[in-house]
């Protein structure tokens, strides 16, 4: 069953505003095995320009993935997640998250297209802060592969 295109442009908000952590960007840093000092000192993020540690790159996942999830768990969307792949994951910044930040997402469907009989399915999330300065938009395209072609009937 295909995508439902009358999705195009829904709205999954998160349930509350999320607040960036020291201890939060921490572990997310260990857990991509990155050491730099600016996602785990003051002091080394103050140096480099920053009011507080940073966020690596790729730390709005987190919060991309609560929109995301929200949109795969939608029955009426039809999106089989058993046959997902992810096919690309980008993030546009207008500056880096940091600790004290607390900021909410808003996740859009923005776009859904057949190439053949595979889908593909964009969802955008809009991280700003509760004062509503834009932060990083996170872009997620997912790609749905075709089932088994049905058996010929003899």
């Amino acid at each position: 069953m295909a995508i439902n295109r009358d999705y195009l442009g829904r709205v999954y908000e998160a349930p509350e505003p999320y607040e960036v952590t020291r201890g939060k960007i921490r572990e997310f840093a260990d857990a991509i095995s990155d050491p730099n000092p600016v996602y785990r000192d003051r002091d080394s993020a103050k140096a480099a320009g920053y009011t507080d540690v940073v966020a690596p790159p790729t730390f709005p996942i987190i919060l991309d993935m609560e929109g995301v999830g929200q949109a795969v768990a939608d029955p009426g969307l039809r999106l089989d997640f058993s046959m997902v792949v992810h096919g690309a994951q980008d993030f546009r910044y207008s500056r880096p998250l940091q600790a004290g930040d607390v900021v909410t997402c808003r996740t859009t469907v923005s776009d859904i297209k057949a190439l053949g009989r595979t889908e593909m399915i964009t969802l955008e999330s809009e991280i700003a802060t509760v004062d509503g300065e834009h932060v990083v938009t996170a872009v997620n395209m997912l790609v749905v592969r075709a089932g088994a072609e049905p058996a010929e009937k003899k």
